[in-house]
């Protein structure tokens, strides 16, 4: 029975390589999520982490409580769960989304699918305000993701004022408010565009979204590397046939469904239209 690691690396606990193994099985069942081999460092300081909040000393126990526990599969997905975003990124994307919004002026949903801590959903929300001169557009936007946690920080809509130096002045002022005193550093995000996003947590890999109509865009941006092939496609499919003729779905900067031509063709980087 080997350990993960080499013996020489002194680690707070035991961790077996068929730990590691059960936890790739389990968290490919409940969220379709694919863990490399290279992902066991990762795992193990992340995890250790539920070790110690729980007050149980090994992983094989955890484990157990994982499967027994609804709560605790939710903080076992939470802790393996990665969140990289930050305000405009990939600033082309929204730049496309604008004219979108020009050219499809009945657009009226718009679903970001993995919203992590808020910024790109806020991100789309400035574009709609812009774009429709009003913080009441008739278009619903919906954030979404698996993780509780960072869905409760996009709720809050608190950031750290260094996350929105690259922001023009104009948007500065519109949307964010100023922290002062205990809050110097800190900006908030108004409540305005707050307002304009209902977030929701959802889990990709559950067969029911939630969703009755059609949603005209969808940001599905850098999830699906996280994803095996098949589960890649199947995701695809889905969300394709929740889009009008005329949707556009935008992925993240490390995929490429040009090759999916029965599903979507490309209409810019990264952009693309459903195949009707």
């Amino acid at each position: 029975m080997n350990a993960v690691v080499s013996p020489a690396v002194e680690r707070e606990f035991v961790f077996h390589r068929h730990d590691f193994e059960k936890v790739r099985k389990t968290l490919m069942s409940m969220a379709g999520i694919r863990l490399a081999d290279s992902k066991d460092g990762m795992v193990y300081s992340r995890l250790a982490r539920r070790l110690r909040a729980l007050n149980i000393d090994s992983f094989s126990k955890y484990l157990a409580v994982v499967e027994a526990s609804s709560v605790e599969q939710e903080q076992f997905i939470n802790a393996l769960t990665t969140n990289l975003t930050s305000f405009f990124r990939e600033p082309h994307h929204f730049d496309a989304l604008a004219r979108y919004l020009h050219e499809h002026p009945d657009t009226h949903t718009i679903w970001c699918a993995a919203s992590s801590t808020g910024e790109e959903p806020y991100s789309i929300a400035m574009v709609v305000a812009e774009v429709y001169g009003t913080y009441k557009p008739p278009v619903r936007i919906i954030a979404s993701d698996i993780d509780s946690n960072v869905l409760a920080t996009a709720k809050r809509g608190v950031y750290a004022a260094k996350s929105i130096e690259k922001l023009d002045t104009c948007r500065k002022q519109q949307f964010f408010h100023r922290g002062t005193g205990q809050n110097s550093g800190k900006v908030r995000v108004v409540d305005e565009l707050k307002n304009m996003i209902t977030f929701k947590q959802i889990n990709l890999h559950q067969p029911d979204w939630g969703f009755k109509q059609e949603v005209n865009v969808i940001f599905c941006r850098n999830v699906m590397i996280y994803f095996d092939k098949e589960t890649q496609l199947r995701l695809l499919a889905r969300m394709v046939d929740l889009l009008p003729a005329e949707g556009m779905y935008v992925a993240g900067h490390s995929e490429n469904f040009n090759l999916q031509s029965n599903l979507v063709r490309p209409m810019g980087k990264t952009l693309y239209r459903p195949v009707k």
